[in-house]
């Protein structure tokens, strides 16, 4: 009886433990606008995710135009992520995978590839539980835009995360990845699918279309000065933006409409006494200019249908 009692002892303490971690896909927004969100949920674990390596497949000639990290907690993205010799990230990058990181098992991505590799991690200290910085362990991983109807599936990049998608902290542990659902219908009508990067019922969408709805006011980061949305070296607001911003300061519109991309320089897409790159402008300019591309956010999206690129 003892031989018996020893082996199960054994074998308990021997079995690897077992995880469940959910990962949701929902298409949200308002009816019908291509967007989708994916989450995750390990709350029934002691264990926490370290890293998601995931494949998003369309089913059809759609394309994933826009792929946004949501999570604050697993912010680090392997394979676009910039680090100098002195440790300091110079680009945050995107979760949205490279394709030439890993050509072999990468898709193609956004603006117009018809899927989209997905990778992201935690990083904190100190490691371990309790920790005040330990990750969440629920919440929106990431939100991608989709630009017509169309059958999405998720998977796990085995080559990112293994054969489910999902690296736990402890290595050892057995997990259990459910995609809910693994496909999901998109329902992109016609008049969505050919919508503009703004939304109509925003309060520059006026001033937007007297200018000939300049591409360059619906890039990610052109609110903080970022003009050509573009960066260098790491950094999103640079020289040649600066020399734009300075040729378009303070005209009036007669003068500004001669400023090749001048209009770009109007960061808050408002009119000042018949001005529209001011003051106020100029002061949000100076605070992002020649700073790394993890201290200069994203624009507020509500008034976007999805980002442009140059």
């Amino acid at each position: 009886m003892k031989k018996i009692l020893l082996a199960l002892v054994v074998l308990v303490f021997a079995t690897p433990a077992l995880a469940d971690v959910d990962i949701t896909v929902a298409q949200v927004g308002e009816p019908c606008d291509g967007r989708v969100q994916i989450s995750w949920d390990a709350t029934g674990e002691t264990n926490w995710v370290r890293a998601f390596g995931l494949d998003i497949t369309l089913d059809n000639d759609a394309n994933v135009v826009s792929a946004t990290g949501l999570s604050v907690d697993y912010w680090v993205y392997p394979g676009t992520i910039q680090i100098d010799a002195l440790g300091n990230i110079t680009y945050a990058g995107t979760i949205a995978a490279e394709e030439g990181d890993l050509p072999s098992d990468t898709l193609p991505g956004p603006p117009d590839g018809n899927g989209v590799t997905l990778e992201c991690a935690s990083l904190y200290a100190p490691v371990g539980h309790p920790s005040p910085n330990e990750p969440a362990k629920s919440g929106l991983l990431a939100e991608i835009v989709v630009d017509a109807n169309t059958t999405l599936c998720i998977s796990a990049n085995v080559s990112r995360a293994g054969p489910t998608g999902v690296v736990m902290e402890n290595p050892d542990e057995v997990v259990t990845v459910n995609f809910v659902p693994p496909c999901l219908f998109i329902d992109v009508p016609k008049e969505v699918e050919e919508q503009e990067c703004l939304k109509l019922d925003a309060p520059e969408y006026a001033d937007w279309e007297t200018w000939g709805k300049p591409k360059c006011w619906c890039y990610a980061k052109q609110c903080r000065g970022d003009l050509n949305g573009s960066s260098f070296f790491g950094k999103p607001v640079t020289l040649t933006d600066l020399n734009t911003f300075k040729l378009a300061f303070n005209k009036i519109d007669s003068e500004l409409a001669l400023v090749a991309d001048g209009i770009c320089g109007d960061l808050n897409h408002q009119a000042f006494f018949g001005k529209r790159v001011t003051l106020t402008d100029l002061n949000t300019f100076k605070l992002y200019f020649n700073q790394a591309e993890a201290d200069v956010p994203e624009c507020d999206n509500t008034n976007y249908n999805f980002w442009e690129t140059p």
